[in-house]
């Protein structure tokens, strides 16, 4: 593969409250979907993709995931661990653990990266290494992949511009799939240990016309509650 692909951070802190009680004793990236754990899902697709460097957020139960995944070897891959849970007493959010991950994922602000969500099931999805290239060498601050508004989220999250390529407020509103690239700039001046959300960041990228957008019809699924999961594993 010519483009060298950024590292890739992926989000499994949360608590998993609406997974209860498969998440009172496995954390929800770990469950099983269709045969293997969610997150194995995405450490495949990441390794088939060409990235090399993967760090794994972690909080609840994360003395689960090396136990289960170690250090990334039998997919070719180089795990680290982000335990917010040893080292600040729980979850970060978003934003916050993302800060966190950053000596792990950038050098520099410029710098870029991947960022998928844990409990989302993105079968056939395939981390462009063009897209990352694209990225890097744009002005943008992230770059969002967004799907078809599910019934358990109708109000969507942000549109797409055909023209320029960014994310808008008007028009038709798609939801974040919960993938996408990041920059480190984004993320500046944010204290290690903070607990800070990623909506307020997304938002002023926004209204900075340095957040990208682009539609993602593949398969996709919000692993959000038990439910969800159980209609995933019956093939619905």
């Amino acid at each position: 593969m010519s483009a060298v692909q950024p590292p890739a951070l992926i989000l499994a802190a949360g608590r998993g409250e609406r997974m209860r009680p498969l998440s009172d004793v496995c954390p929800k990236p770990l469950l099983h979907v269709r045969g293997k754990p969610l997150i194995e899902w995405h450490l495949e697709a990441l390794a088939a993709a060409g990235v090399t460097q993967v760090v794994i957020n972690t909080a609840w139960l994360e003395e689960q995931f090396p136990a289960a995944l170690g250090d990334g070897a039998r997919w070719g891959l180089s795990i680290r661990y982000s335990t917010e849970g040893r080292d600040h007493g729980g979850a970060l959010e978003t934003a916050g653990g993302i800060a966190k991950a950053l000596p792990w994922l950038a050098g520099k602000d410029s710098d870029p990266f991947w960022v998928v969500s844990g409990d989302m099931f993105l079968p056939g999805f395939a981390f462009p290494a063009a897209e990352a290239a694209r990225f890097a060498v744009s002005r943008k601050l992230a770059h969002l992949w967004l799907v078809a508004n599910a019934p358990h989220h109708p109000q969507g999250d942000f549109g797409i511009d055909a023209a320029s390529g960014l994310a808008t407020t008007r028009g038709l509103r798609r939801t974040w799939a919960g993938v996408g690239l990041f920059r480190a700039e984004m993320f500046a001046g944010i204290p290690p240990g903070t607990r800070l959300a990623l909506r307020p960041r997304l938002d002023a990228a926004l209204a900075a016309a340095r957040l990208g957008a682009q539609a993602w019809n593949g398969g996709w699924a919000d692993v959000g509650s038990a439910e969800r999961l159980a209609a995933l594993n019956a093939g619905v």
